[in-house]
């Protein structure tokens, strides 16, 4: 098995009240995740792919006076453990799951974003004593089954095809990761990302890995949103092998998102960003109307909102997910009743 060799590594960018563990999940596993003071019932948050937790760095203080926030790399992804060729959704989960019966130890509401939401649903199906409660930021239900994930949703599909061509690459170069990409924003306008952009990045990519060998790959520049810097720590500390289980059909395995939705018995928030299908492209979005009717007929506790950022909705529209996540805990009584929301973490004094 080849190791990641940025496991256990720890995080500069933790926020204050917060810490960085590790915890032991078996099968020689280890799973990194950022923990917040115990303000509350626990709240997961999984990442979407190639993501870790930094993505959720600012909404998990939005939070934390209201739930003690675990912030996780999923298995593949950040400090935790690489497993290549052992990616399923039964053996990402199964980690999960043992985190949950481990570490937070009493049920929690988790959160996933894009096929972090595909783990959230299948830890509320497998393990309903241990969740108990599930938010589907903008997931991937139904288009990311195989085979329509190959075969009628091209534009999601090529994400992990192009990840595999440019990260299993011996001598990498993490800015080609931008070369040749497509973002549909409306039925007659495309972005692309030219290639002298490319260059300029991977010079700037470059030169921050030469003045901090042996560190995740990074980027600044002044023009450059922070988020830049995230996204190649991100791809640095990320098994490509995970994106190929997508490509090859190994992830997916028996599990059945309709199944699971009928089995699911705690509450579902379903955060359903923009989404458009295109000739060209298929599906760009992670699902559509249809798609989102069909989860709250066969999961009748399911409530629906729908936001009009881009697929990270955590991240594009910080305060409304922060907004509808507490309306919908408070909604369905997963918070204590009367509590305030606070403005962000209490003082981590007596942590262990």
């Amino acid at each position: 098995m080849e190791r990641n060799p940025f496991e256990r590594r720890l995080d500069p960018a933790v926020p204050r009240g917060f810490t960085q563990q590790f915890a032991e999940v078996g099968d020689g596993v280890t799973l990194s995740f950022v923990r917040g003071p115990a303000g509350g019932p626990p709240l997961v948050l999984l990442p979407a792919q190639m993501g870790t937790w930094r993505t959720y760095a600012r909404v998990a203080t939005d939070l934390a006076g209201e739930f003690e926030v675990f912030a996780v790399d999923v298995t593949g992804h950040g400090s935790s453990s690489w497993t290549p060729g052992r990616y399923t959704w039964d053996a990402v989960g199964g980690h999960l799951r043992s985190f949950l019966a481990t570490v937070v130890r009493r049920p929690a509401i988790v959160s996933g974003n894009s096929s972090g939401g595909i783990l959230a649903l299948w830890l509320a199906a497998h393990a309903p004593d241990l969740v108990s409660g599930v938010v589907l930021e903008d997931a991937p239900v139904f288009s990311a089954e195989w085979p329509r994930f190959r075969d009628r949703d091209r534009f999601v599909h090529r994400g992990p095809v192009h990840a595999v061509a440019v990260l299993e690459k011996p001598d990498r170069r993490l800015a080609d990761y931008f070369r040749g990409q497509e973002l549909p924003v409306s039925p007659r306008r495309v972005k692309r990302f030219p290639d002298w952009a490319v260059t300029l990045i991977d010079r700037g990519v470059r030169r921050w890995e030469r003045a901090h060998p042996g560190a995740p790959s990074g980027f600044a520049a002044w023009w450059a949103p922070a988020s830049f810097g995230d996204l190649f720590r991100s791809l640095s500390m990320f098994d490509p092998d995970f994106a190929r289980a997508f490509v090859d059909g190994r992830m997916y395995g028996t599990f059945a998102h309709a199944d699971a939705l009928r089995a699911v018995r705690a509450p579902i928030l379903l955060m359903h960003a923009r989404w458009m299908r295109l000739d060209r492209y298929g599906l760009v979005g992670a699902l559509d109307d249809d798609d989102a009717r069909r989860v709250t007929e066969l999961a009748p506790r399911t409530t629906l909102v729908r936001s009009d950022a881009n697929h990270v909705i955590h991240r594009y529209d910080r305060s409304g997910f922060v907004r509808a996540l507490r309306a919908w805990a408070r909604a369905e009584r997963l918070v204590p009743a009367g509590r305030p929301p606070e403005a962000g973490p209490p003082e981590a004094a007596g942590r262990p």
